[in-house]
C-alpha cells in the first residue's frame, strides 16, 4: 500500500511532468479556450485532488484518475459557461452601448474612433482587468458568477472593474491631451 506522502509525491511529479500535456488536453476539448482558461481548469482539478481527505482510497493510476477528472470539470465548465457573442451586429452594439456608459452620454452621439480608441485602450490594460469588463460588460456575467467560477470573491472582482474604469479613463484623457497637443502645434 502507498503511503500518504509517497501518493503527494506522486501526484506532484505527475502535474510537473505532464502540466504541458494536460493543458493541451484541455484546449483540445474546449472550443475558444484561452491558455489562462484551461490553466485555471488544471489548477482547479489539483487543488481538489490535493485536497482528497485522508481516509480516501489511494489513487491506483494517476494518470487516468487526473485525466477523468479533467474531463469532468470539463463538462462542468461547458455547462455552465454562457455562450459568448460572436454575432458582428450584436458586438458593435454592446460596444456603443459600453461607450456611452463609459463617456456617460447618448450612444449614438459617439462617432467610431472614440470606440476604436476605448477598444485600444481596453486591450492594454492588464489580463485581470481587461477580462472583468468583457466578463461584465459584453458577456453578461454578474460578479456574483465570476466569483463562483474563478472563486475570486465578489468585491475583488469590483474592485478590479472599477480600477480598470479608471485606467481607462486616465489613458484615453491622456491620449486626448496629446492629440490636443499636436493639434496646437500644426495650428
Amino acid at each position: 500500500m502507498v503511503s500518504e506522502k509517497q501518493q503527494n509525491n506522486n501526484l506532484n511529479k505527475f502535474f510537473r511532468e505532464e502540466y504541458y500535456s494536460l493543458k493541451g488536453y484541455v484546449r483540445s476539448k474546449i472550443e475558444h479556450t484561452t491558455e489562462s482558461d484551461a490553466e485555471d481548469i488544471i489548477q482547479e482539478v489539483a487543488l481538489r485532488i490535493f485536497s482528497r481527505p485522508m481516509d480516501a482510497l489511494p489513487i491506483q493510476n494517476i494518470g487516468g484518475f487526473v485525466y477523468n477528472a479533467i474531463k469532468n470539470k470539463i463538462i462542468d465548465v461547458m455547462r455552465t459557461k454562457k455562450e459568448k457573442i460572436y454575432d458582428e451586429k450584436v458586438l458593435e452594439q454592446l460596444w456603443t452601448e459600453f461607450t456611452a456608459l463609459f463617456y456617460e452620454g447618448d450612444a449614438k452621439e459617439y462617432p467610431d474612433q472614440l470606440k476604436d480608441n476605448l477598444k485600444k485602450a481596453i486591450m492594454k490594460l492588464k489580463p485581470a482587468y481587461r477580462d472583468i469588463i468583457i466578463a461584465v460588460d459584453f458577456e453578461g456575467y454578474t460578479y456574483r458568477e465570476i466569483s463562483m467560477e474563478t472563486g475570486i470573491p465578489s468585491g475583488t472582482l469590483m474592485s478590479r472593474r472599477h480600477r480598470a474604469m479608471s485606467l481607462l479613463l486616465k489613458s484615453l484623457e491622456t491620449e486626448k491631451k496629446l492629440k490636443n497637443l499636436d493639434y496646437g502645434k500644426q495650428g
